[in-house]
């Protein structure tokens, strides 16, 4: 495989973590004040979980665009491309906006693209498909947990 896919899909998931993790910041004063759920995970458990989740997004995005051609390249490509930045954008507007509502809606969102570019990496390669799984189900929980902090916070 080329190294040139590699490194594309490595920076582009790159500058998306970095974008999120620029913009988070568990220790602010509004985010301490919000109402949370008791089965939230603690702050350290995110970047514990998200490096590896990061790192299967690149290697996914590798497999498939090596794997697939033609307008079917292109279209994941594109896909790949809208989905990092609804992933960056959910933090965005969670943390910097302090907008959790409108960050529930985006991650809806979000859901509906890695189930899309779940799909589409799983007809080119499996091993991509499987490679995403563990992102679904992760925005799936944090999806959850945004939600039940937009319901505890509705008062405020």
């Amino acid at each position: 495989m080329p190294a040139s896919t590699w490194i594309t899909t490595a920076a582009a998931v790159a500058a998306t973590a970095a974008a999120g993790s620029l913009a988070t910041d568990p220790s602010s004063r509004w985010y301490r004040r919000l109402r949370k759920p008791r089965w939230q995970p603690p702050p350290s458990t995110f970047p514990l979980v998200w490096t590896p989740v990061y790192a299967l997004i690149a290697v996914a995005g590798a497999r498939t665009l090596e794997r697939s051609r033609g307008d079917e390249r292109a279209a994941f490509a594109r896909a790949y491309a809208l989905n990092l930045a609804l992933n960056a954008g959910w933090t965005a507007l969670f943390f910097r906006a302090r907008r959790p509502a409108a960050a529930l809606t985006e991650i809806a969102a979000l859901n509906a693209s890695n189930l899309l570019l779940l799909r589409r990496a799983v007809r080119t390669d499996r091993v991509a498909g499987l490679a995403l799984a563990p992102y679904a189900a992760w925005t799936v929980f944090a999806t959850a947990l945004n939600g039940a902090v937009v319901r505890l916070n509705r008062d405020r």
